[in-house]
């Protein structure tokens, strides 16, 4: 566990976060510190995260995808930028729409928990859109977007505001220990 912060965590807001993060399925968790790794380049992704050549290959797609990463958060616009949201929605739609197509994060909560550190606290806004277009795209199997769409509340679709404090939990991959070894 990190922070991206210079100045010590709040411990209320840190424990909420691991707390969230916790909530989620463990093929979540694995999804969200992969993507974390690939996105930032912390770890060898392929060495750490695949199991086979199947997750191997999502990998490297998903590798593709967060190169656009860098640009998107240059682009993102203030909660009243409409002159800018073709080109910042449009990508952030595509990238949304991998990554809900690998069927690892099965809420809008996990998806937000996300592009969170992607992306930063400035594109909070913007998340509840770019989900709803992602979850409503064809790829997905109609039971899938079904259940997608109905995991994002009224109250994060209709937010009056977002805050924008950024994350301080930044969940990493954690070597098991030998408990053998350890004693």
């Amino acid at each position: 566990m990190t922070t991206r912060t210079n100045q010590p965590a709040g411990g209320v807001l840190l424990i909420a976060e691991m707390k969230e993060f916790a909530s989620f399925p463990k093929a979540t968790q694995r999804y969200i510190r992969r993507s974390l790794d690939i996105a930032f380049g912390r770890s060898d992704p392929i060495g750490t995260w695949a199991r086979d050549e199947g997750e191997v290959a999502s990998i490297r797609a998903q590798a593709r995808f967060y190169k656009q990463l860098d640009h998107l958060r240059l682009q993102i616009p203030d909660d009243s930028g409409l002159d800018m949201i073709e080109p910042f929605l449009g990508m952030l739609v595509t990238v949304a729409a991998f990554d809900l197509g690998q069927d690892r994060l099965t809420s809008f909560a996990a998806f937000r928990f996300l592009y969170e550190r992607l992306l930063g606290a400035s594109s909070r806004p913007w998340l509840p859109a770019a989900f709803c277009a992602a979850a409503a795209l064809p790829h997905l199997h109609p039971d899938r977007r079904r259940t997608l769409l109905q995991s994002i509340s009224e109250s994060a679709a209709t937010a009056p505001g977002w805050s924008n404090r950024e994350p301080v939990f930044w969940p990493e991959w954690v070597e098991k220990v030998d408990i053998a070894a350890a004693a």
